[in-house]
């Protein structure tokens, strides 16, 4: 899957049953539009419809420090899973970033791990 972001950002998911297997960023800082730091965060929701309150909560309190949300689960015409894979690009130094992703993982049923990209 290769996803094109502002036009800026060429990130490259590969994900096989439901786990995040490899995360390629290829980040372009243009001219005047330099980036603070180079992080993505990769977030397995497990039970999202009993995790979505809280989990949200946390997005929204930190909204901030998050630059791009991509949200990922499978669907069908009957259903939708009730598992589901969140990717972030944050803001913030590398402190910022592994206190979100703690934050993250003291919620039951998330598992969040952050990749150093700088």
């Amino acid at each position: 899957m290769l996803l094109v972001l502002y036009r800026k950002y060429e990130i490259v998911i590969i994900i096989k049953d439901m786990q995040i297997k490899y995360i390629m960023a290829a980040i372009s800082a243009w001219e005047g539009d330099l980036m603070s730091c180079y992080y993505i965060i990769g977030i397995r929701v497990e039970n999202r419809i009993a995790n979505a309150v809280k989990f949200q909560e946390i997005l929204t309190k930190n909204g901030c420090k998050i630059k791009t949300r991509l949200g990922l689960y499978e669907v069908s015409d009957d259903a939708c899973s009730n598992d589901g894979i969140v990717i972030l690009q944050p803001y913030g130094n590398k402190e910022d970033v592994e206190a979100l992703v703690d934050e993250l993982n003291s919620l039951e049923g998330i598992t969040a791990r952050y990749i150093d990209l700088n």
